[in-house]
């Protein structure tokens, strides 16, 4: 199986980390992001999106990261990361689509703001973008510090795709200025996170 990545994507973490939970060795091929790789012809033939990650597998070219962690998943027996009881995976399911539509929009004006601007050199933040940021972030995230508080992680069955997919934007909280600060659940859950072999492989990855 080969990826199409880059190391700084949220979206391309989140994949490598679901491949590490499973064992599955990929072949990572970088897509060069800041030169513009991903603009290139051959690129959109795989991917109209101008988007990382893409998974192409046997002829079989799959974008979204979503839909890859599941993939993967899917692809493994006796996995525990995304089991087949139908309530589980709508359970899981729905903190993926969750994490899509709700948590990543902010994450994603913070991370271009704060920290993507200033390393490809196109002028310093917009503060009526980093407020538009913060307000939609610190929503999404009293939500999932509120789930989390009664809960080791995202879903009942365990971690899941759910945890990996929403803690893989965290790996920028610093460059990107994310206001977690104040909510106690989420910081536990996502130091339990940090701590997994999958992660540490990841941002080992990123280096």
């Amino acid at each position: 199986m080969r990826l199409y990545y880059h190391p700084i994507s949220t979206c391309s973490r989140r994949v490598l980390m679901t491949a590490h939970s499973l064992g599955i060795q990929l072949d990572l091929v970088l897509v060069d992001l800041v030169k513009g790789q991903q603009n290139s012809p051959e690129f959109l033939k795989l991917n109209p999106n101008h988007r990382v990650p893409v998974l192409e597998h046997d002829g079989f070219v799959l974008w979204e990261s979503y839909a890859i962690m599941q993939y993967l998943a899917d692809r493994v027996a006796d996995q525990t990361i995304y089991p087949i009881s139908p309530r589980a995976r709508a359970d899981i399911n729905r903190w993926l689509f969750w994490c899509g539509q709700y948590f990543m929009p902010g994450v994603a004006i913070l991370n271009w703001e704060n920290s993507i601007k200033k390393m490809i050199g196109i002028g310093p933040a917009d503060p009526l973008e980093v407020a538009r940021g913060e307000s939609l972030f610190l929503d999404a995230a009293k939500i999932l510090d509120d789930h989390l508080g009664d809960r080791e992680w995202v879903c009942d069955t365990g971690l899941s795709l759910a945890d990996l997919a929403i803690a893989a934007p965290l790996a920028d909280q610093h460059s990107a200025k994310l206001p977690i600060e104040g909510r106690p659940n989420l910081q536990r859950w996502l130091k339990q996170v940090q701590a997994l072999d999958s992660w540490k492989k990841t941002q080992a990855d990123a280096q």
